[in-house]
């Protein structure tokens, strides 16, 4: 067997769906060169896909830093010449909007600009790989053993529990492709519960005890995104180019990172950078293959951070911390509510705080005037939803809701303020024919 196999640049691994609904793997490369091609997204649940998109973003992000939409070499702040800070962020403001506006005017992505950015980190991209595995740690010897099964997030099925109605069956249950081993490499990463125990050997080292960090990072939070006719639209929409007023001319992804830490259960402040968070290693991981496909894994808890006032991160909603000390922090989606229903969380802000996405449209796509005014707001919302202190996966969810983008200008609110009355009275109504319902019940004997 080859030290060295399967780089995610040049191999099929990421499925997308084209305009005939018809689903296929392509490389990362392909996905991102040819994103106006393909409609959406497609792998095996919706949170996987978030989990690709944040890869295939902060690529984006990276080489969009640095180049301009044809491709060639040019900073964000190459050639802003100013003493002065205020003027300093809004000439770099200013540029990184026209940027995003050639791109999107462009209606794909430059191969220049990403086959000469792949090309020069391909070397970080092997999934096996004796020192650089990609979003792995390298022989990693401690930490808790899982077989193949554990890694599926279709079945995520432990040694001691067993699913009766599985997806999978024989050998396509014990073992995984290297494609799919790559998609679900980044779904745990993001996505994984608390099961894992803390090694002795990690407790020792820390002087008795370590802390949690909690589920993977995607796991904490409330997540919402834009959607668009066409996967290029989607990347272009959340393609936050200005986040929490900062403009991201600086990146850092975890390919070009020096080193990889195979430290355990590890605080990190936040990350300020959109490549690095959308990279975080949540988990050390290490996959371990046989005759071509992967059978199992080691796994250790990784890098975390506070989330409350996490604001850099784009892609939740916030919610007034229960600790009354003026913090935020991620609001969960709830399963039990479709996504109407939480019209006011998610775009009003009285008792939250709406998500970076969403202030990006507002704030600089639709207020600068970058998008058509009859554009319609796809926004999106999936989610993992856990059992018994996340311990375990139970759910996996995920709704979207599309309206007029003039609903979130200021001459909208109107209009917000009233969908907002509607949506209560709707509520009043259904707690009123459950009452009666439960009182012909009673009544009935």
């Amino acid at each position: 067997m080859n030290e060295i196999e399967f780089n995610l640049i040049d191999e099929p691994w990421i499925r997308v769906m084209d305009s005939d609904c018809k689903v296929s793997e392509v490389s990362l490369k392909d996905a991102l060169l040819n994103a106006h091609k393909y409609k959406s997204l497609s792998g095996e649940l919706p949170t996987q896909d978030i989990a690709v998109m944040r890869l295939l973003l902060a690529v984006l992000h990276t080489v969009y830093s640095r180049a301009d939409e044809n491709g060639n070499n040019s900073p964000l702040d190459e050639g802003i010449d100013s003493d002065d800070e205020d003027d300093y962020e809004s000439f770099l403001k200013e540029k990184a909007l026209d940027r995003w506006k050639a791109l999107w005017e462009r209606g794909s992505f430059s191969e220049k600009a990403i086959g000469d950015y792949l090309d020069k980190w391909h070397e970080r991209f092997w999934l096996f790989h004796p020192e650089r595995p990609f979003g792995q740690v390298a022989g990693l010897s401690i930490g808790t053993d899982y077989d193949a099964p554990k890694l599926n997030g279709e079945i995520s099925e432990s040694s001691n529990k067993v699913r009766f109605f599985s997806m999978y069956s024989g050998d396509d249950k014990s073992n995984l492709t290297y494609s799919q081993a790559a998609r679900w490499l980044l779904y745990l990463n993001s996505y994984d519960d608390t099961s894992s125990k803390p090694t002795k050997e990690g407790k020792a080292k820390a002087g008795g005890s370590l802390p949690s960090p909690g589920v993977g990072w995607l796991g904490k939070l409330g997540l919402i995104f834009i959607s668009g006719d066409t996967l290029f639209e989607t990347l272009m929409l959340n393609l936050i180019m200005v986040n929490e007023c900062i403009v991201q001319e600086k990146q850092n992804p975890l390919w070009e990172q020096k080193e990889i830490s195979a430290s355990e259960r590890t605080p990190i402040a936040l990350p300020n950078d959109l490549a690095s968070l959308y990279t975080l290693q949540s988990r050390r991981i290490f996959l371990k293959r046989r005759g071509g496909y992967v059978e199992s894994y080691k796994l250790l808890g990784g890098d975390f951070f506070e989330k409350e006032n996490a604001f850099f991160e784009p892609m939740t909603v916030w919610s007034a911390s229960k600790k009354d000390n003026g913090a935020y922090t991620p609001k969960r989606h709830d399963s039990s509510k479709q996504m109407w229903r939480e019209f006011s969380v998610l775009f009003n802000e009285k008792g939250y705080r709406n998500a970076g996405v969403i202030n990006w449209f507002r704030q600089y796509l639709q207020a600068e005037n970058l998008l058509p005014k009859s554009f319609l707001l796809k926004t999106s919302i999936t989610a993992v939803e856990y059992g018994d202190k996340d311990f375990f996966v139970k759910n996996v969810f995920f709704d979207s809701l599309t309206m007029h983008a003039d609903l979130l200008s200021d001459l909208g609110a109107d209009w917000r303020s009233k969908i907002e009355t509607e949506l209560d009275r709707c509520g009043k109504i259904a707690n009123a024919i459950a009452f009666l319902a439960q009182n012909l019940y009673v009544a009935s004997g």
